[in-house]
């Protein structure tokens, strides 16, 4: 049986727009949009590993946040764990910071039309009942 990747994923949302970088090409899902976020540590907590990885991957520091979906999700090649938080109330300008090679703020009916990871529909859904 394979480790079940757990990943904190900030949705970071601000003006009825969300924050989104894209992949690059040489990582897991290579190419395609996500929410940002990282791996958890085996040290961290949730939350700590939001704050962390929102600060490394794109500038903000985490003021509160609140828990919108858990989705568990098998690629085939790794099995993730994905501990999703709607980032509504941040300090900072988001910018990316760890070669990906694009980043945007995008409305709802544009995040449809974004290549995101397969796992990453179950976040749409849930916002789409927002």
């Amino acid at each position: 049986m394979r480790e079940v990747v757990q990943v904190a994923v900030g949705v970071v949302y601000r003006n009825k727009q969300f924050f989104l970088t894209k992949r690059s090409d040489s990582c897991h899902q290579g190419g395609k949009w996500e929410f940002p976020g990282g791996k958890v540590e085996s040290h961290e907590t949730i939350a700590q590993t939001l704050a962390r990885e929102l600060k490394e991957e794109i500038n903000i520091e985490v003021l509160s946040c609140q828990p919108l979906i858990t989705i568990n999700h098998d690629y085939g090649d790794k099995q993730v764990c994905l501990e999703v938080f709607l980032v509504d109330n941040f300090a900072g300008e988001p910018c990316a910071l760890e070669q990906q090679q694009q980043q945007g703020w995008f409305s709802f009916s544009e995040l449809e039309q974004l290549d995101l990871p397969a796992a990453n529909t179950k976040i749409l859904a849930k916002l789409a009942q927002l």
